[in-house]
């Protein structure tokens, strides 16, 4: 079906959360990222980095090389996932920035069924599954 202009009718966007966090080096957040993943806790950790902070702590001006960690996780694991990142974090007062995005309804989807608790065998590889 489609609509006048020919094209195909959009569906409805999928809620999708992205938690971000900032921490002290690559070897940390690859680690955190795979913690989370393992723990389907995220559905996708996206690292950048090194990005350069610079910012007040206790009355001092400081500059910081930190690896940036984008995780997407369903609205239901959100909680978890912050909790997870605080327990394991090496930060006094982690960066913990959370956005509630939409996401296509494929895309949503697979956030949520990456992130649903598993019983029994751990996933194999899927070539196709988006980042």
């Amino acid at each position: 079906m489609s609509d006048a202009t020919g094209e195909p009718p959009l569906q409805e966007r999928g809620p999708v959360v992205e938690i971000r966090t900032t921490l002290s080096g690559r070897d940390r957040a690859e680690e955190c990222a795979r913690r989370l993943i393992a723990e389907r806790l995220a559905a996708c950790v996206q690292i950048d980095g090194p990005v350069t902070s610079i910012y007040r702590w206790q009355g001092a001006v400081e500059t910081a090389e930190e690896f940036r960690c984008t995780c997407k996780t369903s609205p239901a694991r959100a909680l978890a996932c912050e909790a997870a990142i605080l327990a394991a974090h090496d930060y006094a007062t982690p960066e913990l920035i959370v956005t509630a995005v939409e996401a296509s309804p494929a895309y949503a989807a697979w956030v949520r069924a990456e992130v649903e608790p598993q019983h029994g065998t751990e996933d194999e590889g899927d070539a196709d599954r988006p980042a």
